[in-house]
């Protein structure tokens, strides 16, 4: 048997007759001949010569005025997106301005331009493919408005379930990454058809034979069909005749660079073909490259990190990115859609770097979230006053010096009983392609847009049988047992609806804000009848000098002689109202001030710790110091070091430094406050001699 792979295929996109074993050898064959076209510089892969995507620049959105921008197409020198929270299709024209193209979409993801000029969307939330025209008239092409299923057919009765992805042939014909019903689709002549896919799960093979797992985004490749199966963590590819085969990635969840059978993925969420058939891909919060290298390898073009910036590309950083295209000259166009903005990849400076005012701007902001719906408790009653069981920045873990496995607590902890019915605290949909995660564990969770509920069996009750909630898509194995949920983008939540159920960690780990920007929950929802007139309690204050040496007096009563850079540790918990004395919180600011005399020699404190934003994660060592510990079990200790200066994304080491003061004899004054206000202080005798 003999396979070419260089010529072009002609053949539509069908059925295959013929036997597994035939099959399976086929997709043996193909991949190992597309392995050596890849060696040979087919496909774009080996193209070296164009210049490299080397800066990335903000083209849309930095005035705060896009929802959530997914899907990306361009058309005449005009690029079109999509954005899934508003339900409109925008476009930027040559001059940067932002428009409306089209409105009253249900939840619109990606788009591609049909050859006569008609914008083609995947309508997620409507479980729909719709076209609109130059006049911005929308149109149902296929799928039946608001009702999900999984049937063939002609165009008006065929079903979808949430689909994503969308690519348009140049005869016509449209492929659809059914997401939710894990398959892949044409339309063509009136009429859907499945072309490959079945049930959840990973195989290559011909047809219906082969597996997907949440399948999010689909690109034409030559006369191919490249698939970004998001839940495989793996790059595929669909041949003409409907073979299906894996051409990177090896499932193993992380991001890794490579040669294509050893790389691994992250969550692969869109793709993206140039025009010399390199192929681009979104991958968690990093965009990556397959091609425009000798050898066959997976490049990450990007940071990996989460954020927001621009600049030189392998330093820029996106925030849960979802979808990629190509603007006329060549510049890659990628939706930015967590940080709610459009950007772009050039081979030149852009000339617009979003500024931190600009990224200060787009944060939400508490004043503004508490206001835009009421407030509610995760159960009922709704105003019913719930115990507060911990808060945001604190240590999760052991601070050693050699720890990994320490991290910010990033959300609110709710306390409630075993079994009881967890709910919605505001209105929302979702957005993301993979809402749901961690099934079946103690961190099963859902992510909102802008809330995060963790700890909770997500539609199902104590016993782990699901509520009937069609909302909740559950996977059962070939015994019947439950394994898996997904909850499809587009679906929506009214507040007080059931999330689920408590697991045994018998709390909600509530988080306020987006990913990325989260905000201290106390003071984005104001929950009913929340009260705190306890002060946070200083248990030990501790001096170091700047190479950790600890500095002791020769008396309790002994003034501190300070005669060079200094570090101050605060050990330090909180309490609210209601709280259990055992109970052990962590504080929203910790710090320090000098006094001289009767007045403060800086108008405000030197060193600062404050939580009203959760810290990047990279400050962690800055806040506490070796031997702090928060968990489940163990005790707990918060020791801040309160001369550093943290303050969401901004961080810095700093000290109680000698020659900034002259000689004499000084109050150091060191605080910790709740959110509340409520603050406690204890004061140190110095005497700084130079």
């Amino acid at each position: 048997m003999q396979i070419s792979l260089a010529k072009k295929f002609t053949q539509p996109f069908g059925p295959v007759s013929g036997s597994v074993s035939l099959a399976k050898m086929r997709v043996i064959c193909v991949a190992i001949a597309v392995a050596v076209l890849v060696f040979m510089g087919g496909c774009g892969l080996a193209d070296t010569a164009q210049r490299p995507l080397a800066y990335v620049g903000t083209i849309a959105g930095s005035g705060g005025d896009i929802g959530e921008p997914f899907g990306i197409a361009e058309r005449g020198g005009i690029l079109y997106f999509s954005d899934g929270q508003s339900g409109k299709i925008l476009r930027v024209t040559g001059d940067g301005v932002t428009g409306i193209f089209a409105e009253g979409l249900d939840t619109p993801s990606a788009i591609a331009f049909g050859p006569d000029g008609e914008l083609i969307v995947a309508d997620t939330g409507s479980h729909s493919i719709k076209s609109i025209d130059s006049d911005g008239k929308v149109s149902v092409i296929a799928g039946s408005q608001g009702r999900s299923g999984n049937s063939d057919g002609s165009a008006a009765a065929a079903t979808f379930n949430a689909p994503v992805g969308v690519a348009v042939h140049a005869d016509g014909r449209i492929f659809v990454a059914d997401t939710y019903n894990d398959r892949i689709r044409v339309i063509e002549k009136g009429s859907v058809r499945t072309i490959a896919g079945g049930d959840t799960g990973f195989a290559d093979g011909v047809g219906l034979e082969s597996r997907f797992d949440t399948p999010t985004s689909i690109a034409l490749w030559g006369e191919r069909l490249i698939v970004a199966d998001s839940g495989n963590r793996r790059i595929r590819v669909v041949e003409t005749d409907g073979r299906t085969w894996t051409l990177a990635g090896n499932g193993q969840g992380d991001l890794s660079d490579g040669l294509l059978s050893q790389a691994s993925f992250v969550q692969p969420t869109a793709v993206a073909v140039d025009s010399g058939g390199i192929i681009y891909i979104v991958d968690g919060n990093a965009i990556r490259r397959i091609g425009g290298s000798v050898m066959p390898l997976v490049t990450t073009i990007s940071a990996d990190g989460r954020g927001l910036k621009d600049g030189n590309a392998v330093k820029a950083r996106f925030n849960r990115p979802s979808g990629l295209g190509f603007a006329s000259n060549g510049d890659l166009v990628v939706a930015d859609s967590e940080n709610r903005v459009v950007r772009r990849f050039s081979t030149e400076k852009s000339s617009h770097v979003i500024s931190k005012a600009e990224i200060d701007g787009l944060r939400d902001k508490p004043e503004v979230f508490r206001e835009e719906q009421p407030a509610r408790w995760p159960y009922d009653p709704p105003s019913a006053k719930r115990d507060i069981a911990g808060t945001l920045g604190e240590i999760r873990g052991l601070m050693t010096p050699e720890a990994k496995d320490v991290w910010y607590h990033n959300g609110l902890d709710i306390a409630g009983n075993y079994g009881e019915t967890a709910r919605f605290v505001r209105d929302e949909k979702v957005l993301r392609t993979t809402a749901a995660e961690n099934f079946g564990t103690l961190r099963e969770l859902i992510r909102m847009p802008t809330l995060g509920y963790i700890h909770i069996r997500l539609g199902r009750n104590a016993s782990g049988e699901p509520f009937g909630d069609e909302r909740f898509q559950f996977r059962r194995d070939s015994t019947g047992k439950t394994v898996g949920v997904r909850v499809p983008r587009g679906s929506k939540f009214k507040a007080g609806e059931p999330i689920g159920t408590l697991n045994p960690m018998n709390h909600v780990h509530l988080i306020a804000g987006r990913s990325g920007s989260e905000m201290n929950a106390l003071d984005a929802l104001k929950l009913p009848g929340i009260t705190d007139s306890r002060p946070p309690v200083i248990e030990k204050v501790t001096i170091y000098d700047q190479d950790w040496n600890l500095v002791e007096t020769v008396t309790e009563r002994s003034r501190i002689t300070v005669t060079g850079k200094m570090r101050i540790v605060i050990r330090a918990y909180d309490q609210v109202d209601g709280n259990a004395d055992r109970r052990r919180l962590g504080v929203y600011r910790a710090g320090y001030e000098i006094w001289a005399g009767d007045s403060t020699v800086s108008t405000a404190p030197l060193g600062e710790i404050k939580f009203d934003r959760l810290p990047t994660s990279e400050s962690l060592r800055y806040v506490y110091a070796d031997g702090s510990h928060s968990g489940a079990t163990g005790e707990t200790i918060f020791s801040y070091i309160a001369t550093n200066i943290v303050d969401g994304e901004s961080y810095r080491e700093s000290f109680l430094d000698a020659a900034a003061f002259e000689n004499g004899t000084y109050l150091l004054r060191v605080f910790a406050s709740d959110y509340f206000g409520n603050t406690s202080r204890r004061d140190i005798s110095i005497e700084v001699k130079k």
